[in-house]
């Protein structure tokens, strides 16, 4: 099955809350290799690869976040296949 790429970006309360973790495991259990990162304006930036409804799954799931996150918006923007990675990273 054809995998694809995913970028994005978290807004709110996105840091201090776990949501790094969160989505390293959220990623693992779907096999989806790529990283999470805090940024120094204060988002989330998230990179993902994997088959299109596994990553459409996480994608609903970092809309939301874990329990103490205030998610605000998600930018997510569709790429091609990035073979970079090979697992999912907290950077």
């Amino acid at each position: 099955m054809a995998t694809k790429d995913i970028h994005c970006f978290v807004h709110g309360n996105v840091q201090g809350v776990f949501f790094r973790k969160f989505a390293e495991e959220k990623a693992r259990e779907r096999g989806l290799v790529g990283f999470a990162q805090n940024t120094a304006d204060g988002k989330l930036e998230i990179v993902a690869r994997g088959e299109e409804a596994k990553l459409r799954e996480f994608i609903n799931l970092i809309s939301v976040g874990p329990k103490h996150a205030e998610v605000e918006s998600l930018d997510v923007e569709w790429l091609g296949n990035d073979d970079e990675h090979t697992s999912f990273e907290i950077r």
